[in-house]
Formats: structure tokens, C-alpha cells, sequence
């Protein structure tokens, strides 16, 4: 992003509003032979500039940019403001000069071509499902020289009304998730700013590959605030006894690998043997979301989880294989999931990363420490952890209030003869 050339007076509009009218603008250097410039006539005011391009002497070329904010509010298109002035004059210089790598005809889908030949974190499958079903259909085809702050914004605006899309089967009309509670609207907007991060990602790429002169048309585009609220949902141990007892046999390994580790599904499902170290009590897991390998660390029932599922194995075979014998694909636990915790009588129903954080609330209401569970985890800032898992540590506060608030005796307590449903075995 260039920065913005300060003028003390084009700043602002009081500034502005003390300039007499006159026929030539009041002129900024931006840089170089490359002037901005204050038109204030009798009916308008206007934001021009002009180049002198090399070895032409005094000679310049003039072009209007917009309007100025001076009495309406800019909308980054036909009115401006100072910054705003600035971008567009500096996109419009690169385009008359021909950059080497601004063309007239680069698309938002070119730089979305280019952003996935460059992706290097582990999260290509969801961010390439995320720009062919919903950012591609929407902006591929505009030109990024064309780009507008107003389309960017319509495509989170649309993304946070289009509803979830459900498991349908072929022939069917698809099914969507209704949005018909502020829950649902919250979870939508959330996977609006997701969708949103991808198509900046993309955009500031080619912003830094001097593809389009300015960033402004995405820039100014703010995400939902106070959307992405910590998931506090995880199992009770026993939910978690429920969940693994009614889980197939050949999914039942790695759901009880989940609730022993915190380890995720795209970890879990990557171990091999040669990863399990039974001497340190540790798996290796190499396929980490940050791209970074860690280690997580076994009591005695994982232990004996894991041993049981290496014996016989070489070192090159999948811990947890999928009844086909090599690893799991990516998203064959959803449905196993659903069975197993309508099975379970479990409701809410669980997904698999819940298996993970139901690891971290054992751990946080257990007393460890945050520094500790993130590292168990494979957080790389602890505030990720407290954001999830804090209020289930012993606190202080808690403790105090709990201990000097006495009641005011309004309660009758009857006694407590309810007893927990015991595991089902089979």
C-alpha cells in the first residue's frame, strides 16, 4: 500500500473550504513529474492529475479522477476523498504508462489462479473449495482494474444471507440450513469473513505484484465484527464413553485416538507407524495445520491404544487406516460422526474437532496450566487457548465469590437421588 503524501491544505475538507475558486487547481507532488490536483470551480470540486512523462519537457497530461467528498460522503468511485484521490491517481499513472505487469484484462479469477499456484500452508483443499464455489462464480470474471469497493462488499454481503448448504442426495433439490435464528445468521456471517480472507489474500497478492495500482477497492471493506465467538462445545466423559460406544469398529480407533490426544483429524489420520515413539510415550505428528511437526503425548490407556494398532505393522502404515487399508480422506468422518451420536443419544450432536476440544476442557478443568495445554494442543499463542478453554480453569475470582456470597435461603435444596446413565457396553 503507498503512502499517503500529506498537503495541509487538500487534507481535509475545512482545509479545502478556505481555498479561493479558481481556474488552475492547486497542485501536490505525488511524485516525481506526477502531480495531484484541487479543482474548486462554482458548481463543483474536482480531484485531477497530471503526468509529465520522461523527456517532454514541461509538457503534462490532465485527467479528471472524481469528485471530491467536500459536500457528500465518498463512495470510493465518483466521490473521493484525499486517500482515496491518491489511490486512484496513482492507478490511473501505472495504466497510461503501460506497467510491465498491470493489464487491461487481469481478472479477480486470474489473481485467484495465481494465489493457489502460490499457496504453501497446509489448508489448499478448503481454500481452493472456498474460491471455486463461491468467490470465482462471483468475481472471477470482473476485471481487477475495474474492481469496486461496493461489488467487494456485496460478495460478504451475500455470503453472510446465502444459507448453509446440506448433504443432498443426486437428483435432489440441494438443501440449506434456514436462517431463522440470530445463532445461524452469527455462524453464516463468520464464514462470510473466512470467504473474505481468502479473496483479500488473493487481491493484496496481486496488489504486491503490481497487478493493480491500488488496493483501495478492498481495502476499505471492513469484516463482521464480533462473529467468530470461541465453540464452548465438547463432551462430557460420559458423552464421550456414549460417542465411542456407538461408533463402527472401524471408525472407533480414531475417535478414541481423538479423546486421548486433542490431536486433530488431518493429524490423526496421517500417523504412521515409524511416528510412534513407545520408549518417549509420544506420536509425531507431521501433518499439522500450522505446517510446523509436533509432538503429543500419551498416558496409559493412549499408550495401549496405540500399541495395539501398531502391532504387526511396518513403519510406513497408516496407525488408523480406513477399512480400505490407507488413510482416511478428507471429510469421511462427517457422516460417521452424525451416526454415531444419534446412536449415542448425543445433543447437541458432536463433530470430530469437538473430540479435540473435549481433550483441552479434561485438561483446563483438571487445573493445567494455559501455557501447557497450548503446547499440548499445538497452539501457537496461548490466547487461543484461554479464548477456549480459561473459563474452565479453578479460578480465584470463582472460588471467592462462590465462598462469600451466601445464599438468602429462598431455594429449597431437596436431595439429590439422580443418578449419570452408565457407559452401554457391548
Amino acid at each position: 500500500m503507498a503512502r499517503t503524501v500529506r498537503d495541509h491544505r487538500l487534507e481535509t475538507r475545512a482545509a479545502r473550504s478556505r481555498l479561493s475558486q479558481r481556474a488552475e487547481p492547486y497542485w501536490m507532488l505525488l511524485t516525481e513529474g506526477f502531480h495531484l490536483g484541487y479543482y474548486r470551480g462554482r458548481q463543483s470540486a474536482k480531484w485531477v492529475a497530471r503526468p509529465r512523462p520522461p523527456g517532454q519537457g514541461a509538457s503534462y497530461k490532465k485527467t479528471t479522477l472524481g469528485e471530491v467528498d467536500d459536500t457528500a460522503d465518498a463512495d470510493g468511485v465518483r466521490i473521493l476523498d484525499y486517500r482515496q484521490a491518491q489511490d486512484k491517481a496513482r492507478e490511473w499513472l501505472q495504466a497510461v504508462e503501460g506497467g510491465v505487469a498491470v493489464t487491461a484484462k487481469f481478472t479477480v479469477g486470474d489473481a485467484l489462479d495465481e494465489y493457489l499456484k502460490a499457496f504453501t500452508k497446509k489448508d489448499l483443499v478448503n481454500t481452493r473449495r472456498r474460491v471455486e464455489q463461491f468467490i470465482r462464480p462471483a468475481l472471477g470474471n470482473v476485471r481487477l482494474s475495474k474492481l469496486t469497493a461496493a461489488q467487494v462488499r456485496k460478495f460478504l454481503t451475500d455470503r453472510a444471507n446465502t444459507p448453509a448448504r446440506l448433504r443432498t442426495r443426486k437428483g435432489e433439490e440441494q438443501k440449506v440450513r434456514p436462517l431463522d435464528t440470530p445463532e445461524a445468521k452469527r455462524r453464516r456471517m463468520a464464514t462470510a469473513n473466512r470467504d473474505m480472507t481468502v479473496l483479500k489474500a488473493a487481491l493484496n497478492q496481486a496488489f504486491a505484484n503490481g497487478r493493480i495500482a491500488s488496493d483501495h477497492a478492498w481495502r476499505t471493506v471492513k469484516p463482521y465484527k464480533n462473529v467468530d465467538g470461541a465453540k464452548l462445545r465438547y463432551l462430557s466423559d460420559d458423552e464421550a464413553r456414549r460417542l465411542v460406544n456407538a461408533v463402527g469398529p472401524e471408525f472407533r480407533p480414531i475417535v478414541q485416538a481423538a479423546l486421548l490426544t486433542g490431536a486433530r483429524w488431518g493429524e490423526l489420520r496421517n500417523v504412521l507407524v515409524a511416528d510412534v515413539d513407545f520408549r518417549a510415550r509420544t506420536v509425531r505428528l507431521t501433518e499439522t495445520k500450522g505446517g510446523q511437526p509436533r509432538d503429543c503425548y500419551l498416558e496409559g490407556e493412549g499408550l495401549a491404544l496405540f500399541k495395539a494398532h501398531c502391532l504387526g505393522k511396518t513403519g510406513t502404515d497408516p496407525v488408523f487406516p480406513a477399512p480400505t487399508g490407507k488413510a482416511w480422506t478428507d471429510s469421511t468422518q462427517i457422516r460417521r460422526m452424525a451416526i454415531a451420536c444419534e446412536a449415542g443419544n448425543i445433543s447437541p450432536p458432536a463433530g470430530f474437532h469437538d473430540l479435540r476440544r473435549t481433550y483441552g476442557a479434561r485438561l483446563a478443568l483438571a487445573g493445567v496450566p494455559m501455557a501447557v495445554i497450548a503446547q499440548a494442543l499445538g497452539h501457537k499463542d496461548e490466547r487461543i487457548t484461554r479464548k477456549h478453554y480459561a473459563h474452565l480453569s479453578p479460578s480465584y475470582v470463582a472460588d471467592t465469590v462462590r465462598q462469600h456470597a451466601a445464599g438468602l435461603g429462598i431455594v429449597k435444596i431437596e436431595p439429590d437421588n439422580v443418578e449419570p446413565i452408565r457407559a452401554i457396553t457391548r
